[in-house]
């Protein structure tokens, strides 16, 4: 893939003067890109509508989640990797340390279609703000979007190519991964990242998977249901289900389930997807979506699971409405397979107890939700849960803090993006020591002498061997 090779080469000299330069000036050019993203934003919406089929006012608020966290990597990103002091110990009291955080040099990434600025700037923003270039692929679906995104960079930085796309489906991003790039950031499918790990895997490539979800929703008996069925309605059913991180597992305990399914269901009835600005979710993206969804849900209701809206008849490509099931025995693939598309399971359960072990009977591990009167007892649920993001009484209001960093475990992937973690994410630790004065006892010698050591010995026994804090 000669387009990728020329791409990284740039990149890679590219990456040598990004890196030189220091973070107040790196920060400058990142905000000038932002800038540029915001005040053109309805044309960048324009282009995300028009490969996604999503509402313009969804793609406006993608555009805006993604600027807040590219701001946020901008001006975060020296205090986080600035050089520092770190205290040197008994052993090497004669020595001063320093750890500071340095670019790995040259990254690649390799987007979604679903959410094709948020997303895939979630890696960027980061990468770039880390002093890393970026050679970026996008979804195959939405190609143009990623190419706006590397025009708005040229014209908002164009000294040297430290952003660059490269487009093309499945072989582009194999030669990617295979292309000596020093990271790759990956988000997709777990299939398709053990792809990308074993691609990865032939050069000892490091990589951050963002894999999928089957993010569950836990409502307690004592939760607001006016609020849980319509967040539940939201993350279940906006951006057409196609959200990783959103709902697709809700478990309620018994004495309010009746009424949550309730509320769920009329929210569900009154909406119809279309390809209106104003229709409150578009089309599927891609064509083989559609005939996941419509699997799962004639999956759930041959294995006794009962369909309170819609149903297999929903699925009407390329729009699908809403579907809402109940009672799904939890071996269904409507349970354990990631749909991605606006269907929610609803099954009742015997306690929080109950509902954290369902939730937590999954290979996934990236989202989950608790709703409930008791914001403490809330949190306690959250801690137990499998999950690398929660959130209490909203869905998915850890994706619009940028401080808070994101991703997942087992088929949801690996690594850090967002917030401090995800700056160190695409930087590699650089440790320093110097020695300050001669050793008061030098042990570091071949020729050191028995009395020393043996100081040293009662010394280090004082220290560690005797009781106490």
């Amino acid at each position: 893939m000669t387009d990728v090779e020329s791409a990284v080469a740039q990149a890679r000299a590219a990456a040598a003067w990004w890196s030189a330069l220091p973070f107040p000036e790196r920060r400058n050019r990142l905000l000038s890109w932002k800038r540029h993203l915001a005040a053109h934003c309805d044309d960048l919406a324009a282009v995300i509508r028009a490969e996604t089929g999503k509402p313009h006012g969804d793609a406006l608020l993608e555009i805006m989640l993604a600027v807040e966290h590219l701001d946020w990597a901008a001006r975060n990103a020296g205090r986080v990797l600035r050089r520092r002091r770190v205290r040197s110990g008994l052993l090497a009291a004669d020595h001063g340390a320093a750890l500071e955080y340095r670019p790995v040099g040259v990254v690649g990434a390799i987007g979604p279609w679903n959410y094709p600025v948020y997303t895939p700037l979630g890696s960027i923003s980061y990468a770039l703000a880390a002093g890393n270039a970026v050679v970026f692929k996008p979804s195959e679906h939405t190609p143009k979007t990623g190419l706006w995104l590397a025009e708005a960079w040229s014209i908002s930085v164009p000294e040297q190519p430290v952003l660059q796309v490269v487009t093309g489906a499945g072989e582009t991003g194999a030669a990617l991964c295979r292309s000596g790039v020093d990271k790759i950031a990956f988000t997709g499918s777990a299939a398709t990242a053990r792809k990308v790990m074993a691609a990865c895997a032939e050069t000892l490539t490091p990589l951050v998977v963002e894999g999928g979800g089957k993010d569950a929703m836990i409502v307690a008996a004592d939760a607001n249901l006016d609020s849980a069925a319509e967040a539940a309605a939201f993350g279940g059913f906006g951006n057409a289900g196609q959200t990783c991180a959103g709902v697709e597992r809700i478990y309620v305990e018994r004495a309010v389930y009746p009424a949550f399914l309730a509320r769920l269901q009329a929210i569900a009835e009154r909406l119809r997807p279309g390809d209106q600005d104003l229709s409150p979710y578009g089309r599927m993206t891609t064509p083989e979506q559609p005939e996941i969804v419509r699997g799962h849900v004639a999956d759930a209701v041959a294995r006794g699971g009962r369909a309170v809206v819609g149903g297999v008849e929903s699925v009407r490509p390329p729009f699908i409405s809403p579907v809402v099931l109940a009672e799904v025995p939890e071996d269904s693939t409507a349970v354990t397979e990631e749909t991605f598309g606006p269907s929610v399971v609803v099954n009742p359960v015997d306690s929080l107890d109950q509902a954290v072990e369902l939730a937590n009977a999954s290979r996934y591990g990236l989202a989950a939700s608790v709703f409930s009167g008791d914001r403490r007892k809330a949190l306690g649920v959250t801690r137990r849960l499998r999950a690398g993001a929660a959130s209490v009484n909203s869905v998915l209001g850890f994706a619009a803090i940028p401080a808070l960093p994101f991703g997942g475990l087992g088929d949801s992937g690996f690594g850090r993006i967002h917030g401090a973690d995800g700056l160190r994410e695409f930087s590699r630790a650089h440790s320093v020591a110097w020695r300050r004065f001669p050793a008061p006892m030098a042990l570091m010698a071949f020729d050191r002498e028995p009395a020393v050591l043996a100081r040293a010995v009662r010394l280090f026994k004082l220290r560690h061997a005797r009781g106490g804090k």
